[in-house]
């Protein structure tokens, strides 16, 4: 359902949001090697989501990833959308393109109207899961706030 990256995203977002506010930025070395990520895939992960506020981040050996803005406002539903857009949400699940277009043409799905439900329980559940609270259920994590 998710991308790679979008599940990266997550992942390194929760992980940075975890890190001891004192810690100061995590760098890209770190996160990689503790998650089990490709750095040069994860640095690109991480730079569109500092270019979309989720993130900062600055470069220098004492640079990397910090939080941009208190992890109650980031959702899940603003990286998803950062990373990869809302296709999950709008495309058809066996037709190419997105239901409106399926829609326009007449030619619902055979799963559109059991779909529906699901695509806006998702989109329910995106918007109102905080990196806040998946911090919070995490094991040992310390959270930060801003």
């Amino acid at each position: 359902m998710l991308s790679n990256s979008c599940r990266y995203g997550i992942r390194a977002v929760i992980y940075i949001a975890s890190q001891p506010l004192s810690s100061g930025k995590t760098g890209i070395r770190k996160i990689s090697s503790d998650l089990d990520l490709p750095t040069p895939f994860l640095a690109k992960i991480l730079q569109q989501l500092a270019k979309h506020k989720i993130l900062s981040s600055s470069k220098g050996p004492h640079g990397g990833f910090s939080l941009e803005k208190d992890p109650r406002k980031i959702t899940l539903l603003d990286i998803v959308n950062t990373i990869d857009g809302n296709d999950v949400f709008t495309n058809c699940v066996v037709h190419n393109g997105s239901c409106e277009y399926v829609e326009k043409d007449k030619k619902h799905c055979p799963l559109h109207e059991d779909y529906e439900k699901t695509r806006a329980d998702l989109i329910k559940l995106f918007s109102n899961k905080t990196i806040y609270d998946l911090v919070k259920k995490s094991d040992n994590a310390e959270l930060i706030t801003i």
